[in-house]
């Protein structure tokens, strides 16, 4: 008989009105939540090919604007060619410091060739018999190489417009005299500058 009425009121507990409510709950939150993964998926995969269209959009026009921008760079490249060829500057300078040849010595070569032309400059030095001549056609030449490379200036133009020899160091020395004493000695060293420009 007790085995009876236990399955009589599992039997009553599985037909009451309130089970049966339970499981139809559970039957409807299973098909929402169903329905939201399925929801779920669809935008996941709808976010995935409109990113992978964005991105093929953005690669075609990527590849649209470099193919656009060579010509340009081409043609900013050639600008700048055709500007560079214009003279950077309207004279071109060099010097040399410190060097072994007193000012007034230098000064004597320097006055034969302001307001020459570099090649007939540099024929005069050439012809002169001095040791500051040596020091002033480098310096000439130096200032030449600057304005024909770097400034694209007209060799055949170019000027002394300028130039001089300023005082440089002094090396102070002594020489002996008689009776055991010295006078003091005074070895100058020079300075010189160079600007060359193109005639009109």
């Amino acid at each position: 008989m007790a085995e009876e009425k236990k399955v009589t009121k599992r039997a009553t507990k599985k037909a009451t009105p309130e089970t049966e409510v339970t499981e139809e709950t559970k039957k409807v939150t299973r098909k929402r939540t169903t329905k939201k993964a399925e929801a779920k998926e669809t935008t996941e995969k709808t976010e995935v090919k409109e990113v992978k269209a964005t991105k093929k959009k953005t690669s075609k026009a990527k590849e649209e604007k470099v193919v656009e921008e060579k010509p340009a760079k081409k043609e900013a490249k050639a600008k700048k060619k055709v500007e560079v060829q214009k003279p950077l500057r309207t004279e071109a300078k060099a010097s040399a410091l410190n060097v072994k040849v007193t000012p007034r010595k230098a000064r004597l070569v320097i006055d034969l060739v302001r307001n020459k032309d570099v090649d007939e400059a540099l024929q005069i030095l050439s012809t002169v018999h001095k040791r500051a001549a040596t020091m002033v056609s480098k310096v000439i030449a130096s200032a030449y190489a600057n304005a024909t490379n770097n400034f694209n200036m007209n060799g055949e133009k170019l000027y002394v417009a300028s130039i001089m020899a300023s005082d440089s160091i002094k090396m102070k020395r002594y020489l002996p005299r008689a009776k055991g004493s010295a006078s003091g000695l005074v070895k100058r060293f020079s300075n010189i500058y160079v600007t060359l420009k193109e005639r009109d």
